[in-house]
């Protein structure tokens, strides 16, 4: 496995550790190795302990595997996001996503519980911060549960409902039994009905018009990005290629819709 991470003196002793640990229980492998056993027999039939131990080591590496997951997967239902499971493996988050991809997302909701206003007073329910919704119009997997993680990895209250494309998402908004989001992030190039046309139907729509829309997508085509803003879409972004920039560009989008900007107060009934 290759370290991307540079270790302190404590960590190389641990590396250390752990190595002779491998080592040692690689030899008790082999001494239980029949020597019939042909992965390890050399051309003349007989045992070759190089081959034995390199077999064994085979054996160990896939268990390592499968206890890291396990134990990854433990990490996450902590609340322990991609960052955290990066160092804990000695690696970069973006190699803890390769890694274990989506598996912080497994997690929700119990890691991340969202407040509930039924357990604080009335006074408090007035001073405490609100929980914002976000429906996400995504059809891309990896990029939607990447924005999923950017929004619930800073311990954010983050309520987010995602839609495959645009006539999922208008189902949603027109329920009667949902509650209308506090902003949408919305994909352009969908099936069914694409980003472009929800936009138009959604700034056109007296009931809906008023929920903030942001673009995300890979398009940087002026002309999609003239057409998105005639059409009253309230920012237009580019999604960054680098993981850390994606991260923080989608972060960036709910600090100043949440954080920075007034939002719209809650029609009567959606809390209820």
């Amino acid at each position: 496995m290759a370290v991307e991470t540079q270790m302190t003196p404590e960590q190389e002793e641990l590396a250390e550790r752990a190595r002779q640990a491998v080592a040692e229980a690689a030899r008790q492998l082999v001494l239980r190795t029949p020597v019939a056993d042909a992965d390890a027999q050399g051309p003349d039939g007989l045992r070759n302990d190089a081959l034995a131990s390199l077999q064994a080591l085979a054996y160990l590496g896939r268990a390592v595997e499968e206890c890291a997951a396990l134990a990854a997967r433990a990490a996450a239902q902590e609340g322990a996001g991609y960052p955290q499971l990066g160092r804990a493996w000695g690696v970069s988050r973006q190699g803890a996503r390769k890694r274990w991809p989506g598996l912080v997302f497994t997690a929700r909701p119990a890691s991340r519980p969202l407040p509930h206003d039924q357990t604080r007073s009335p006074l408090m329910n007035g001073l405490a911060p609100r929980t914002y919704t976000v429906l996400l119009v995504e059809d891309d997997m990896a990029d939607a549960m990447l924005i999923e993680e950017a929004l619930t990895e800073q311990g954010m209250a983050r309520g987010i409902q995602r839609a495959d494309d645009g006539v999922a998402a208008l189902e949603y908004l027109r329920d009667p039994r949902t509650d209308r989001p506090d902003l949408i992030v919305l994909d352009l190039n969908m099936p069914r009905m694409n980003g472009r046309e929800l936009l138009n139907v959604l700034k056109n729509d007296p009931d809906l018009s008023s929920i903030p829309i942001v673009v995300l997508t890979t398009s940087a085509a002026p002309d999609d990005i003239d057409d998105a803003y005639r059409q009253h879409a309230n920012a237009y972004v580019t999604k960054p290629v680098n993981l850390d920039d994606f991260i923080e560009t989608v972060q960036s989008i709910d600090s100043f819709f949440f954080d920075t900007a007034t939002t719209l107060p809650r029609r009567l009934g959606d809390d209820l």
